[in-house]
């Protein structure tokens, strides 16, 4: 599938980004190698397949949910300019 300029143009700007006229060539032919790639992929017979999240059968080990820090915001709301409740207090920006 070949691209025209004109829908390479469309697409630029629909992604919002600019393409000197000069580089238009090459992005043509890059965009219509995607999308060749894609109708060859389409054409595979899949039938009988279910899809994948991964092509490997592996679960994921997870670490313990331990604490391994300790809790310092006594330490740091004690040099906090104003706490309360043990919330940092901040000037109000929005009217």
């Amino acid at each position: 599938m070949s691209l025209p300029k004109n829908e390479v143009e469309k697409i630029a700007n629909l992604a919002r980004i600019s393409i000197h006229s000069q580089d238009i060539p090459s992005y043509t032919r890059h965009l219509s190698d995607i999308l060749n790639f894609v109708e060859q992929m389409n054409s595979v017979d899949t039938t009988g397949i279910s899809p994948l999240a991964h092509p490997l059968d592996t679960y994921q080990r997870l670490r313990a949910d331990v604490v391994s820090e300790t809790n310092l915001r006594d330490h740091f709301q004690s040099i906090a300019p104003q706490v309360e409740a043990g919330l940092y207090l901040v000037p109000k920006v929005i009217e």
